[in-house]
């Protein structure tokens, strides 16, 4: 029986259930700092069945590590269109910078902060991806980072709410304390925020980017761990953040140029419109999120966060030791 008799190997490996979960899952919890690779990894093992075999990050053959990386990107373009405004003035300020070799405003050197920021994971993600992924993406080992994750944001806050205490962070500019005003719309004063963020020092802008490493382990949050990098740096929770979405943008975007074209190929056959069904979800969801959490972290804490990812981290041990 010749192949186009049968049934194709790559058809039906991901439901159209499967795939808007998994990518409603994908748009917020990249933003939220409760690491979303984790819970792609954690969602199959909990429901197990076709979804575990389905939703397989470590297999080579299995078309979920493409389609992950398709969501990631529905995940940048949604940052993008929240920040077109913000990465208009950074681009033009990369390309004024390259074109008269000059370092003078601020939107040149946050452009540069945020190249130099992103060089580290990418090249720990060219050399060590396959490692995270087939040794670290096990479903306990990946509860155990969220415990993990969960106890790090806990302390980031608990140091931050320490700091402004003592005054270290409460007269700075952009290190207010909660509740000393209100909510105002980041794509609006993106460019006092990004004129606070252009005055961190560039071994400072490294080492924060370089936090995204840490989110190579599924568990680990990327947003969460660039988060607490900024904090334990000096910045408010809220450039904390918005230095965190703006790294994350060409991260994902470059991950999304070496990945995805795995789609066009025979991992992509028979699934292509259960991915672009999920990216539009992710792209909604991630919207959504960045529109919430760029007014939460204003004046509100990393604690809810911290505390679900340490519950959620424990009740998947003990149900993998359980079941």
């Amino acid at each position: 029986m010749s192949l186009a008799e049968g049934t194709t190997p790559m058809q039906n490996h991901l439901s159209w259930l499967e795939a808007g979960v998994v990518g409603a899952m994908q748009g917020v919890a990249e933003l939220f700092p409760v690491s979303s690779l984790g819970h792609s990894v954690l969602i199959p093992a909990w429901v197990g069945g076709s979804w575990a075999r389905d939703l397989d990050v470590r297999s080579a053959s299995s078309p979920y590590l493409a389609f992950i990386v398709g969501l990631h990107v529905a995940t940048a373009l949604a940052l993008i269109v929240f920040f077109w405004r913000d990465w208009v003035r950074i681009i033009r300020g990369l390309v004024t910078s390259i074109a008269h070799f000059e370092v003078k405003t601020a939107d040149q050197r946050l452009a540069w902060l945020l190249v130099l920021g992103t060089i580290p994971v990418g090249l720990v993600g060219l050399v060590a991806e396959h490692w995270f992924r087939t040794e670290l993406a096990k479903p306990d080992a990946t509860a155990s980072f969220l415990v993990v994750n969960g106890f790090v944001l806990l302390l980031a806050e608990r140091m931050s709410r320490r700091d402004a205490g003592s005054g270290r962070h409460g007269a700075a500019p952009g290190n207010r304390q909660p509740g000393e005003r209100e909510y105002v719309d980041e794509r609006l004063s993106g460019p006092e925020s990004d004129a606070r963020l252009a005055k961190v020092p560039v071994l400072q802008a490294v080492l924060i980017g370089s936090a995204q490493i840490f989110a190579l382990a599924p568990g680990i949050s990327r947003s969460g761990a660039t988060m607490v990098g900024g904090m334990a740096r000096g910045l408010s929770r809220e450039d904390a953040a918005r230095f965190s979405f703006l790294l994350a943008t060409p991260v994902i975007l470059a991950t999304g140029a070496l990945k995805l074209h795995d789609l066009s190929g025979p991992l992509g056959d028979g699934i292509r419109g259960q991915v672009l069904f999920g990216s539009a979800l992710s792209f909604v969801g991630a919207y959504l999120s960045v529109r919430f959490l760029t007014k939460y972290f204003a004046n509100r804490s990393l604690r809810p966060f911290g505390c679900y990812c340490i519950a959620a981290g424990v009740a998947s041990l003990l149900f993998f030791s359980l079941r």
